[in-house]
């Protein structure tokens, strides 16, 4: 009966860790709901991946042969041969996405660019501190704000911090309504905060303009940052899905159904990389920090970004909005406008942030392509 406990006694300290990691996880996503959707099924996928002789990854078995595990089958099949689990997701994303807003203030296309300059500020660190250039990449990627990106970028690198960097791209998309408003108000003064907006006057933007919108931008993205075109691609597609209007059928199904459905598989499927030995190091902790810092330069990007355009302009932009350019939709488009009403509660400018928040969007699948097309040469 003793090859019944055997597990018991191949237990490690680092396995303990990991245990209390999918604890932490599922109690964000249950008790905080940060990412439910993903984070639950992250936290108890990363409990089953350690067992000892887990039977959700391959294994040999004497007298067996190789036993295929379901969890590494998942990230063979759905992540690591095609990296078809993000993309998938980005048609859903790309369904939920109206972009009236952005069409109706083209202008805020540049907002989504001054917010990423976390990215490549990240990738220089990351090399300073003796990361290889993949890896630097892989890891500054995290600045995109945006998950799905950030998995396929990784995967498409063959970056060996999957995990962690998955783990850091969502768990700050989650805490971005904790590590923004310091950073805004670290680089912007109390009157810069209360500078007021134009109400919003959005006409109706011609359904031509929202058929032809993603078409347009995805033939742009390629023709600039051709390693980009899967990204964009995708995500266009199932935005035009959205706005063709002869398919509202399959546009919520892609809305709901697969979104719902692929996150969950996402979720448990990156548990793969979560295991032990491969996860608690000291490049973890190096990671989950350029992480915070890639964040924290995106949204101080953001805000100067929009303070230099200020030094030209007659009407001032409240540079807040500057910071909505990141990825994470719509999170950090609330997060500017409940600053600016404890500021001053009749300054209403939630659609001027939302604008830069849906630009970042496109910014941060942009930004992905571009770094790809320029380091995957030197690899």
């Amino acid at each position: 009966m003793a090859f019944l406990f055997e597990g018991i006694g191949l237990i490690t300290w680092k396995h303990l860790i990991m245990y209390a990691v999918g604890i932490i996880l599922m109690v964000l996503a249950i008790k905080k709901e940060y990412e439910p959707a993903l984070l639950l099924p992250m936290g108890f996928g990363a409990i089953l991946v350690n067992l000892p002789l887990s039977g959700v990854i391959n294994q040999i078995l004497p007298g067996v042969g190789e036993v295929y595990g379901p969890i590494q089958w998942l990230f063979e099949v759905g992540i690591e041969a095609a990296e078809i689990m993000p993309l998938l997701l980005f048609i859903g994303i790309g369904a939920m996405i109206d972009f009236s807003p952005l069409l109706s203030r083209p202008v805020f296309l540049l907002f989504g660019a001054g917010a990423h300059f976390g990215i490549f500020a990240t990738i220089t660190l990351a090399t300073l501190l003796g990361f290889p250039l993949r890896e630097a990449t892989a890891i500054g990627i995290i600045g995109a704000a945006d998950g799905p990106t950030t998995i396929l970028v990784s995967q498409i690198l063959r970056s060996q911090y999957l995990g962690p960097i998955t783990l850091a791209a969502y768990s700050y998309i989650s805490l971005v309504p904790i590590i923004q408003p310091p950073a805004i108000r670290l680089v912007t003064s109390k009157k810069e905060r209360m500078i007021r907006m134009d109400p919003t006057t959005d006409k109706e933007i011609p359904r031509a303009l929202k058929i032809i919108f993603p078409i347009v931008v995805t033939v742009i993205t390629g023709l600039v940052a051709p390693a980009a075109v899967a990204l964009i691609g995708f995500l266009m597609f199932g935005n035009l899905i959205r706005e063709c209007t002869v398919l509202e059928s399959i546009s919520e199904t892609a809305q709901k159904t697969l979104t719902n459905i692929i996150t969950l598989l996402l979720g448990i499927t990156i548990s793969f990389t979560l295991q032990a030995e491969s996860f608690v190091t000291t490049e973890t902790i190096m990671i989950l920090a350029l992480g915070l810092f890639a964040f924290v330069v995106n949204t101080i990007g953001g805000v100067f970004f929009i303070k230099l355009l200020n030094l030209f302009m007659k009407k001032k932009i409240n540079p807040m909005i500057g910071a909505a350019g990141i990825s994470a939709f719509p999170i950090s488009a609330r997060v500017i406008q409940k600053i600016a009403l404890k500021e001053d509660p009749t300054n209403i400018f939630l659609m001027h942030a939302v604008s830069a928040n849906v630009s970042g969007q496109i910014a941060s699948v942009a930004a992905a392509g571009l770094v790809l097309s320029l380091v995957m040469p030197l690899l």
